[in-house]
């Protein structure tokens, strides 16, 4: 047991045992300060990040959900007085959305949106519903952290690049040159395209930041895969398959599954008011590090 963890056990328990209320409050101060120094930020954290979202299943209901968590992500990004940066967008006729990537420009954007990773449910009436019944629909979510280049080599070799024209609703063509980019990373499988830009160099490079951004994602799941470490839910940005949080609208309320805990204004979260949701995860993140920290300690002590 390290000294700070010894620190830690010893503090928690001058903690538990005190009932002198400024005596706690200056206990606790510490108490956050050591915890903070055992479970430093990652490195990526002030990153900005690759955000990834899609339509699941649910058809056109589905569609017009994950445009709802677009524009959230959109306004959080406004208040956070971030930019974006939009790779690829696949909108519908009815104001929906198939796909949607973009870069979030911002100090700190991949440590604040990591959490967002993983399948949202929505449940609700759709407005093409006239029964009245409650439907279940679903998007997913993937944040990645952007990289760069001497993190992550890319060969010319390994690269199959094809051009061709960005197309709109119905596949029409909206571009009169072949300004979109296709890059397929021959080794992995992995696929990136961009044509929101009307340069083709430009959607070049936005599509090889993504594509450096997926494959570091690839290589730290083989690493913990490897070491045999399990990671938090919290982290499993890339993940897509775990359902996190559903939008309740009858009820009003918002469930993230991960802690489980629940808030109601669903129209204010929506809104890009997520703050408290990211903070309680990042708590809830914080406290599992810390008792499996101390939880192998005083195994490796006994």
């Amino acid at each position: 047991m390290n000294d700070k963890v010894a620190k830690l056990v010893e503090l928690e328990k001058m903690l538990k045992n005190s009932d002198d209320e400024e005596f706690r409050a200056l206990i606790s101060d510490e108490i956050q300060i050591l915890k903070s120094q055992l479970i430093p930020p990652h490195k990526e954290d002030d990153n900005n990040a690759i955000l990834e979202i899609r339509a699941g299943t649910g058809g056109e209901e589905a569609e017009l959900f994950a445009g709802e968590l677009v524009r959230m992500y959109l306004r959080l990004v406004e208040n956070k007085g971030w930019k974006i940066s939009i790779q690829n967008q696949n909108r519908t006729p009815l104001g929906g959305i198939k796909e949607f990537i973009a870069t979030v420009l911002g100090s700190g954007a991949y440590g604040k949106l990591k959490y967002e990773g993983g399948v949202h449910r929505v449940q609700r009436v759709p407005k093409t519903e006239k029964g009245g019944r409650v439907h279940t629909s679903a998007a997913t979510v993937a944040v990645l952290p952007e990289v760069e280049e001497k993190e992550i080599e890319i060969k010319s070799e390994n690269l199959k690049i094809d051009v061709y024209r960005a197309s709109g609703h119905g596949g029409q063509s909206v571009n009169t040159t072949d300004s979109a980019v296709r890059i397929t990373h021959l080794p992995s499988g992995l696929v990136v395209t961009c044509q929101d830009e009307r340069s083709q160099l430009k959607n070049r490079e936005k599509a090889l930041s993504i594509l450096r951004s997926k494959l570091w994602q690839k290589q730290q799941d083989e690493k913990e895969k490897k070491q045999g470490s399990i990671r938090s839910l919290m982290v499993k940005s890339g993940d897509r398959s775990e359902k996190i949080r559903t939008y309740n609208f009858p009820q009003d309320r918002v469930t993230d599954h991960r802690l489980p805990k629940s808030w109601s204004n669903i129209e204010k979260i929506l809104s890009g008011h997520i703050d408290e949701i990211i903070d309680s995860l990042k708590t809830f993140e914080q406290d599992s590090k810390i008792k499996q920290i101390l939880s192998d300690a005083t195994a490796h002590s006994s």
